[in-house]
């Protein structure tokens, strides 16, 4: 087993190499405008780190979200290109469920990262390998009662803490390649079953067409 993970959900744009048993190579940079341009050589680096070549990757491993649109886009795409080029399977993950994995807690907490326009993308996990609740975005203000000394890792968590009161800054802040490739390998190997390789957005991108377009004809 050879599997390559990448995450664009984040301001992280992070890429791994596991190989069944532990992380062999990793690559993470945060940047939140530059997926597109930093994906593509980090997985180089990963590649030429661990001394081996796309080819022989076995499988893809990818966030599917929540993020925003645009970042997001970058790395599934790469993923599904990958995957069809190679013929391998692509298996996708929540991307919170990385940071609840690197988070390792063995007690219920909450995952918070930051969805922008003054918005976190959140879910419940009863530990590090179950999550409670399904992804939701929403502001932290709409939160407070329920989140109120709970424990919380992420970068959602850390910018709004009034609303976060029990956040481990300690905790991951953003995705981390290694943590979801690891996850991954732990599921392959009990059997579980995957996300597909599809963006979980939970809200309509930034970029769309104005309500009053007028549409012209030729004569």
């Amino acid at each position: 087993m050879l599997l390559l993970a990448l995450d664009t959900a984040t301001p992280a744009v992070t890429v791994a190499l596991h190989d069944g048993s532990r992380v062999i190579a990793e690559s993470r940079q945060v940047d939140a405008r530059r997926h597109g341009e930093l994906l593509l050589p980090a997985v180089d680096r990963v590649l030429a780190e661990a001394g081996t070549k796309l080819d022989a990757v076995t499988g893809l491993v990818v966030g599917v979200g929540p993020g925003p649109y645009t970042g997001l886009r970058v790395g599934l795409v790469t993923a599904a290109t990958f995957g069809a080029a190679l013929d391998i399977p692509v298996h996708g993950l929540c991307s919170l469920d990385g940071l609840a994995y690197a988070a390792g807690l063995d007690e219920p907490f909450v995952v918070a990262t930051d969805a922008r326009r003054k918005e976190v993308y959140w879910a419940r996990y009863a530990d590090a390998r179950t999550r409670l609740t399904e992804p939701a975005v929403d502001r932290p203000a709409d939160l407070a009662e329920q989140m109120a000394g709970v424990p919380a890792v992420g970068a959602g968590a850390l910018l709004y803490d009034t609303v976060f009161t029990g956040v481990r800054r300690e905790g991951p802040e953003h995705q981390s390649a290694a943590a979801l490739a690891a996850l991954a390998a732990e599921k392959l190997a009990a059997g579980a079953e995957f996300l597909p390789d599809r963006p979980l957005y939970l809200r309509r991108p930034d970029a769309q067409v104005p309500a009053n377009y007028k549409v012209v004809t030729p004569q």
